[in-house]
């Protein structure tokens, strides 16, 4: 699954590469995905890209005043082309849930991106709304632990008031926004804390290594930045944690530079990009 620090890589990977282009066209392949109907995808075509921002694990596309949201779910990821194919996406014929065509009159070919999703639990979801609180996970989500305002004061003040375990909480999206199952261990991980401590038992040192810890869990451990979609990192993996009612074991295995697959998850280094572009 796409945790939090994906997602926000992902946003700022669409903000270099969609913002400024004007959408020639949304291709449905899996009519499931959508989960909102007025309006529709069709009228996002011939408006510009103005905007990307993230809401918890939610992506937002600001496209002229309507805004294209999605949520990648367990399986989802975004598969960006420099070039998509000109053959028109047909519905149930391929992985791809959705497709959104770019124009830009500067460069070869109709840049844009896929959606797909693996695996036979569907739960990929996207929106086209005229806000984004319209969809009722953002409207529902807690402080975003990566806002500019979400101080150690805040953080502190949640765990005071939750008596419940730590992992629990963290993975509360009504209480912070976008920490999911895997992320949630490399934070306790980072942080040295347990999954199974209570929140308002933490004293001020604990709460000053969980406030530091998503920072650092998030931080690659290589300067590398993202520069050719799809290029794993080659940190170590990370170990798998487990909790009363949900696993974050995570596959060992290391995916090859510039490879289509998604990037294996590190233990404090998940820098993700879209898949790469295609040949």
């Amino acid at each position: 699954m796409p945790e939090l620090p994906e997602v926000e890589a992902l946003a700022a990977f669409l903000r270099e590469r969609a913002v400024g282009r004007v959408v020639a066209g949304v291709e449905v392949g899996a009519i499931s995905v959508l989960k909102t109907y007025d309006p529709p995808p069709t009228a996002l075509a011939g408006l510009t890209v103005t905007g990307v921002s993230r809401h918890g694990k939610f992506l937002d596309l600001d496209v002229d005043g309507l805004h294209l949201v999605f949520h990648l779910a367990r399986a989802g990821w975004l598969r960006w082309s420099d070039a998509l194919s000109k053959t028109t996406l047909r519905p149930g014929k391929s992985p791809i849930a959705l497709r959104v065509r770019l124009a830009d009159p500067d460069v070869e070919g109709e840049p844009g991106f896929d959606l797909t999703e693996a695996g036979t639990q569907k739960r990929l979801a996207v929106y086209v709304v005229r806000s984004p609180q319209d969809v009722p996970g953002i409207a529902s989500l807690g402080p975003d632990p990566f806002a500019p305002d979400f101080g150690r004061a805040d953080l502190a003040g949640i765990l005071a008031g939750a008596n419940k375990q730590l992992k629990g909480l963290l993975r509360d999206q009504s209480v912070l926004a976008g920490v999911g199952n895997a992320y949630s261990d490399e934070v306790l991980h980072a942080a040295k804390l347990s999954p199974f401590a209570i929140a308002s038992k933490l004293d001020d040192e604990q709460v000053d290594r969980l406030w530091a810890a998503p920072r650092r869990a998030s931080r690659p451990r290589n300067s590398r930045t993202p520069s050719a979609p799809g290029c794993a990192s080659t940190a170590a993996p990370a170990r798998p944690a487990r909790s009363a009612a949900t696993s974050s074991a995570r596959c060992r295995s290391r995916t090859p530079p510039c490879s289509t697959a998604r990037p294996a998850r590190p233990e404090a280094s998940r820098w993700p990009t879209a898949g790469c572009p295609s040949s």
